[in-house]
């Protein structure tokens, strides 16, 4: 079963899509059979960042069930012969508002995908589309800028993420699903609070839910005096959310980037010396080890 990273943003336009796309490459060039999904649900672009401007089949294909089988849309790129593609839907209604049963349909074809790793690049916000796919992941990474709106709207997407996971961990508990299933929450805290009081067990539950979330963060464009205190964002998050916040890597402003864009190339393989080309490469390293552990701690025997 194919390992799923899942790459989100509170807040669009802080180069999540470009880092999907460069991180995908890296580990494809690292022997990993990689598919590149994205699930900018109506926004999709990842495909033009490699130069594909016409895909021949979208996602539309087969959430209108044109296309059975989600393997069956995934488009090798020249670029590389162990990456392929999962260009996102266009431009309609139907596909931007798509019904949940779709939605567990799209989930349980991306797992079943026969490949090693899929990056998932999600759109922008805290729709419960975004929420949902950004969970499923094995690993949860983060992309967010120096400018203090995409800093805020980080810990917000992060603290909302956490909200739906707990809620989602007592789907299959009757009296625990009526009771938070249509409250509005404005906290973690709040979830805690209604589930103890609704079922002995119920707030150990949410609480271990709540240990088991360590999303990763990249830092994009930082500059000189564009920085993040991160020290200061990983406690306001263990205080108010539970969760554990790991920095997985800081990319440079650089205009190398900009340059590959335009490019069609990803800036590792257009420019691999340039300072963001560096730095990915470092974090594509990190998500690999992060993998490898994560791989290891789920082939330990229960205590």
């Amino acid at each position: 079963m194919a390992t799923i990273i899942s790459i989100a943003s509170g807040k669009g336009g802080v180069g999540k899509s470009v880092i999907a796309a460069n991180l995908a490459l890296l580990l494809a060039k690292k022997g990993q059979r990689v598919t590149l999904a994205d699930l900018d649900i109506g926004g999709a672009d990842i495909h033009i960042l490699f130069g594909l401007m016409n895909p021949p089949l979208t996602l539309t294909d087969f959430l209108t069930r044109r296309v059975e089988r989600l393997g069956d849309i995934a488009q090798t790129l020249p670029i590389h012969p162990g990456l392929t593609l999962i260009p996102g839907t266009g431009d309609t209604l139907a596909t931007a508002n798509m019904p949940y049963a779709k939605k567990k349909r799209l989930i349980r074809h991306l797992r079943e995908l026969q490949t090693d790793v899929v990056i998932v690049d999600i759109g922008a916000g805290t729709s419960y589309h975004a929420l949902d796919f950004f969970l499923m992941a094995d690993h949860h990474v983060t992309v967010a800028t120096p400018d203090p709106t995409s800093v805020l709207d980080l810990y917000r997407f992060i603290k909302l993420s956490a909200i739906r996971r707990v809620l989602s961990s007592f789907l299959a508990r009757d009296a625990m699903a009526d009771a938070l299933s249509d409250r509005d929450f404005c906290s973690v805290e709040e979830v805690l609070e209604v589930a103890g009081q609704t079922d002995k067990a119920g707030r150990i539950i949410a609480e271990t839910t709540l240990q088991t979330f360590h999303p990763a963060l990249i830092l994009n464009r930082l500059s000189g005096r564009a920085h993040v205190n991160v020290a200061a964002l990983k406690k306001l998050l263990t205080e108010y959310i539970g969760g554990h916040l790991t920095l997985l890597g800081e990319i440079p402003d650089d205009p190398a980037m900009e340059r590959a864009v335009r490019g069609y190339l990803p800036v590792v393989d257009r420019e691999p010396a340039s300072p963001a080309g560096v730095a990915l490469a470092a974090i594509a390293d990190r998500l690999l080890t992060r993998m490898a552990s994560q791989a290891c701690e789920d082939q330990r025997p229960p205590a």
